[in-house]
């Protein structure tokens, strides 16, 4: 704190001097270095500033220019607020070198003992903290990866709205209330809070040494004696899935164990059958290291999506495989759900739910018709009759599939459709959840319902199957005069199909996480079925850059990037 006020000091003598030369006629040097400086990135679109880069080039040199090139960080205690916002940036799951940190540590000492009283120490200074405090306040809101660059199918894209971000930066360094502008582009869903408190928590395991891993060999079960159960009740301590300080019998596997283990087990998206086998043996040898990285992904994609997610709305957890209907910001109603296969991955994206089909048919999309039906029909000519699928041409009339030449057709060329009648038969049950994309995925009942007993359900060829869609389709029509519970199963066991309109569209996400934490700050590490986190970990890790897509509004010269 008595480095920063010496630079508060030392930056009073220069405007001092700045007052004094305008009365005597002369240039202010800070402010001029300053205007040669902003006129260099405006020509060249790049600047360095010692080892460091400016990544701002539209806001930072339109908000010097709005101020005749005046420094802007002049008050010492509002220096302090920004420092510390980069220092805690960890705590974002941030990396604090992405805001320069070095450099203005540096500049901070030589500025606090004097040794660099020119015009140039202080603008280096000034620029750095302006375009560290545009960098952080950008991850903040839109998160350092762009979601767009890993994933074509994104469309949950945003840009920074009517805010003007020359005045927001300028009126809130004015009135020393950097923390508070940081704080407002911070996500203030709670589930960001809570992945947070369980980043900390891992970090303060980190700290403490983590924990060691349980030799390998065989599947350890209630009631064996084994010297690696020792080691297994040692890293269950850890993580707090084993409450108990020290055990009579530390090599014997008992019931208070078993209970831990499968703690544990559920807690990381495994069978809870409370045997240490190959998949619960790899989950507990995760290191620590690994998990905190995980929790900071998880935070990153929080940032894409979480400033967006308010009142009603339906989302699609896949790597959790539940769906969850939020009210109010509240979860009134959750199930268990089974998504797609990783070779027919569930897509990430938005949409609004806006009409539910009771008795629906089931149209064979063509990626189905390819891998799947195509095949089956050329090696069994009986394959389209067992499942009750019709063949349909072009002006809607059945065909005859005998008549069909099945070998000369391929999935690009095949001139009819494949409809499957409306039964307890169905690939999609009795009940679909409608909203309009272009992957031809909704939600739906499922036949198949004995695949919601898997703790792993990435069955499907895309679309979501609902444990219980009933329940959600009376949820979302809130009409229980004309669509109680009993009167949709009724309308689902006359067979004839039949259009429903929700009252009011509600939106729905199909989103990816693989870190959960309860409401009691049980932390919950899913399987990436996907293998998306890798990706994710590697652009946190990459250095600073702005997206692609415009965030900002035309109120600027430029929108390409802050």
């Amino acid at each position: 704190m008595n480095r920063l006020r010496n630079i508060g000091c030392l930056l009073g003598v220069l405007w001092l001097s700045l007052g004094v030369g305008q009365l005597w006629g002369q240039a202010d040097p800070t402010q001029e270095t300053l205007r040669e400086h902003i006129e260099r990135l405006r020509t060249l679109h790049t600047l360095t500033v010692g080892q460091a880069r400016i990544a701002s080039v539209i806001v930072l040199p339109a908000l010097y220019e709005r101020r005749n090139f005046r420094l802007l960080w002049t008050d010492p205690d509002t220096v302090e607020q920004l420092l510390n916002a980069i220092r805690d940036s960890d705590q974002e799951g941030l990396d604090r070198r992405d805001y320069h940190w070095s450099a203005l540590q540096q500049l901070r000492t030589q500025l606090g003992m004097g040794a660099a009283s020119g015009p140039e120490a202080v603008v280096h200074f000034d620029l750095l903290l302006t375009d560290s405090l545009i960098r952080l306040g950008y991850h903040l809101l839109f998160g350092k990866v762009d979601p767009e660059a890993l994933d074509a199918n994104w469309n949950l894209a945003r840009d920074i709205g009517d805010l003007d971000p020359v005045a927001a930066i300028q009126e809130a360094v004015e009135a020393k209330a950097v923390t508070g502008l940081l704080a407002d582009v911070t996500p203030k869903h709670v589930f960001y809070q809570r992945l947070k408190a369980a980043l900390a928590q891992y970090r303060a395991l980190q700290a403490a040494g983590g924990w060691q891993p349980v030799p390998a060999g065989p599947t350890l079960k209630q009631g064996m004696v084994d010297p690696r159960v020792t080691a297994l009740r040692q890293r269950l301590r850890v993580t707090g899935d084993l409450q108990e300080e020290l055990a009579a019998a530390p090599m014997v596997f008992d019931a208070d164990l078993e209970e831990a283990v499968k703690r544990f087990q559920r807690r990381h998206g495994l069978e809870a059958d409370g045997a240490v086998g190959r998949a619960t043996l790899e989950a507990l040898n995760v290191p620590v290291d690994a998990r905190i990285d995980q929790i900071r992904v998880n935070l990153e994609r929080s940032r894409w999506v979480l400033h967006q997610i308010h009142g009603n709305f339906v989302v699609v957890d896949i790597a959790g495989f539940q769906v969850f209907y939020v009210q109010d910001d509240h979860v009134i109603w959750k199930a268990r759900a089974v998504v797609g296969l990783p070779y027919r991955k569930t897509p990430i994206f938005k949409s609004t739910l806006t009409y539910i089909v009771l008795n629906p048919t089931w149209t064979v999309p063509p990626s189905i018709l390819a891998h799947d039906i195509l095949p089956a029909v050329r090696r069994d000519r009986s394959y389209l009759q067992k499942r009750n699928l019709k063949v349909i041409d072009r002006s809607g009339k059945v065909v005859d599939p005998r008549t069909v030449n099945w070998v000369r057709y391929q999935a690009q060329n095949f001139p009819y459709q494949l409809r499957q009648e409306p039964g307890p038969n169905n690939a999609l049950g009795r009940i679909k959840f409608m909203f309009p994309n272009p992957h031809l995925v909704y939600l739906h009942d499922t036949p198949s319902r004995e695949l919601f007993d898997r703790p792993e359900r990435a069955f499907s060829s895309g679309c979501i199957r609902v444990e219980n869609p009933f329940e959600l389709a009376e949820l979302l029509l809130n009409d229980p005069i004309n669509w109680s519970r009993d009167a949709l199963l009724e309308a689902a066991a006359s067979n004839v199909t039949q259009t429903v309109f929700l009252p009011v569209p509600v939106p729905v996400l199909l989103l990816y996480w693989t870190v959960d934490v309860s409401q009691e700050g049980i932390v919950t590490f899913k399987p990436d079925v996907y293998e998306r986190d890798k990706a994710v970990l590697a652009g946190l890790r990459g250095e600073f850059t702005f997206r692609k897509r415009p965030i900002l509004r035309d109120r600027l010269p430029g929108v390409e990037r802050p």
